[in-house]
């Protein structure tokens, strides 16, 4: 497959990164930090830009038959409307050149998954979350209605342990307290169901 991965240069996008390279996809990354990825300089094609650009978008996806978008904001708890830009970017670029497979990484207790929500959880996501959150919702909604096969992927809170591979994943899973999962589990779903079509229009829920 040809696969463009967004958020390469994060720490979940750098798994999805390696999982695709170890199964011999042909990988492009679009990066506003090319350099960040020097080390995969021989085994990859990076493209620099912002995936808030529509036109740097639209070049990374030239020859590409799917996306996995893993961009995050990292510690910070203020979006800077970095999912909506993304997302408007992204959709529009997709359609312009004739790809329609999105897998973007999402978070638990954005939009729906909020009422499934553990006590614990939902004090977190609408306190110190609440700006990140209130922007991935707004950006869904211009996912869901872009016409591509998208998958949302809500993880819980993301560790950096290594992967398990025996994660839970549905459409609603139960919740107590504030369950985890390594964001090398994440992209293994990411990248997973970039590559099958059992997700595609679903809200994908995963967890330890």
């Amino acid at each position: 497959m040809n696969l463009l991965i967004l958020g390469a240069t994060g720490p979940t996008g750098r798994h999805v990164v390696d999982l695709a390279l170890e199964a011999g996809d042909t990988v492009t990354v679009l990066a506003r930090r090319p350099e960040a990825l020097d080390d995969l300089a021989d085994r990859i094609r990076v493209v620099a830009g912002d995936a808030t650009s529509h036109n740097d978008v639209a070049k990374a996806m030239i020859g590409q038959d799917a996306v996995i978008s893993a961009l995050g904001r990292s510690t910070s708890v203020r979006a800077d409307d970095l999912f909506t830009r993304a997302a408007t970017a992204v959709t529009g670029a997709a359609r312009e050149m004739g790809i329609s497979r999105l897998v973007w990484l999402s978070s638990f207790g954005v939009g729906d998954t909020y009422r499934s929500a553990s006590p614990a959880q939902k004090v977190m996501y609408s306190t110190f979350l609440r700006n990140i959150y209130a922007n991935k919702e707004l950006s869904e909604k211009t996912i869901r209605s872009s016409g591509l096969d998208w998958t949302l992927v809500y993880p819980t809170m993301l560790t950096k342990k290594p992967a398990k591979g025996t994660y839970l994943s549905g459409d609603r899973l139960p919740m107590k307290g504030n369950p985890t999962i390594s964001r090398a589990d994440v992209a293994d779903f990411l990248f997973k169901a970039a590559h099958s079509p059992e997700w595609i229009h679903r809200d994908a829920v995963i967890t330890d």
